[in-house]
């Protein structure tokens, strides 16, 4: 299994996730188990951020070698769980790929769907949140720019959820890697349009000697040329 950890800047929270993940996949020699993590207002390339890394390391994971992504279409897509930090973020993230509603909630969402009605796979997390209703507190804020201790008391709170979730998750049961393509196809690209019709005179002109006029060269010498006959009604030569 996948997953992939959303919030804001990708500097705090869903690092502390993405790294308790790699964590828990280490230290229960479950291979088939990664993790990665992305911020829709990411700060491209900037380090975890230093309380966060302190949280991560009294957690027992490493922040080392940790640099914040932005989150992309195709990250969404080749993950089985996406789990933000928040409604919005989860929203978000589901408005960017449509049709990843099914895989897509916030990280407690998950954890108290799965503890509340014995859901151990994403397409059974999926169909018991039809019926589960409204989560109570379903957000985990954002520290940046608090205290030490309100850093630790959200990677408390990231870790007692994300442990108890992967805990009773089924994680070899994976999303079809095709069944996925096909619920998230990539955009098509616009048809072209049609080229207008060109009118034809009941009569042809009688043929006469047509001037010839030397344009300079255009970086874009078929639509100069195009253009130029248009409005001339001549040949152009380059």
């Amino acid at each position: 299994m996948h997953v992939l950890f959303v919030c804001s800047g990708n500097v705090c929270r869903s690092p502390i996730a993405e790294r308790l993940t790699r964590a828990y996949a280490v230290d229960r020699g479950i291979s088939h188990l990664t993790a990665e993590s992305a911020g829709v207002r990411a700060l491209v390339g900037f380090p975890i951020e230093p309380i966060a890394a302190r949280v991560v390391e009294g957690l027992g994971a490493s922040a080392d070698g940790f640099t914040a992504r932005r989150l992309r279409p195709e990250m969404i897509k080749r993950a089985d769980l996406v789990l933000a930090m928040t409604e919005q973020l989860r929203d978000r993230s589901m408005e960017l790929v449509l049709g990843t509603s099914h895989c897509t909630f916030t990280l407690r969402e998950a954890h108290r769907i799965a503890r509340d009605t014995g859901a151990r796979t994403v397409a059974e997390l999926a169909v018991a949140r039809r019926d589960y209703g409204p989560i109570e507190n379903p957000n985990i804020s954002d520290p940046v720019g608090l205290s030490e201790a309100a850093f630790t008391q959200v990677g408390d709170q990231i870790a007692a959820s994300l442990m108890s979730l992967l805990d009773v998750l089924d994680l070899e049961s994976a999303t079809n890697p095709e069944v996925d393509e096909a619920m998230c196809p990539d955009p098509a690209p616009e048809p072209e349009p049609e080229p207008e019709p060109v009118p034809t005179p009941d009569r042809a002109p009688a043929p006469t000697a047509a001037p010839t006029f030397m344009l300079p060269l255009s970086p874009r010498p078929l639509v100069a040329a195009r253009a130029a006959s248009s409005i001339l009604d001549y040949p152009v030569t380059w």
